[in-house]
């Protein structure tokens, strides 16, 4: 399906959002999602179910001052 991660389009074979986050190689990372403008908790990534056309957005943390 494609989506678009971060702004960019992208072909993916994962239905949920923890899916994703393992596909593109963030799953032993501490990131915050959002699902078309919505955050979405860790806890509830699982159950976030991917349709073509969504927006996710990933982020890390930045560390500095």
């Amino acid at each position: 399906m494609r989506i678009r991660v971060n702004g960019e389009p992208c072909e993916i074979a994962a239905q949920t959002l923890e899916s994703l986050l393992t596909e593109l190689g963030y799953e032993s990372q501490i990131v915050a999602t959002a699902l078309n403008q919505d955050f979405v908790r860790a806890k509830d990534r699982n159950e976030a179910m991917l349709s073509d056309g969504d927006a996710v957005e990933i982020l890390a943390p930045k560390q500095g001052g």
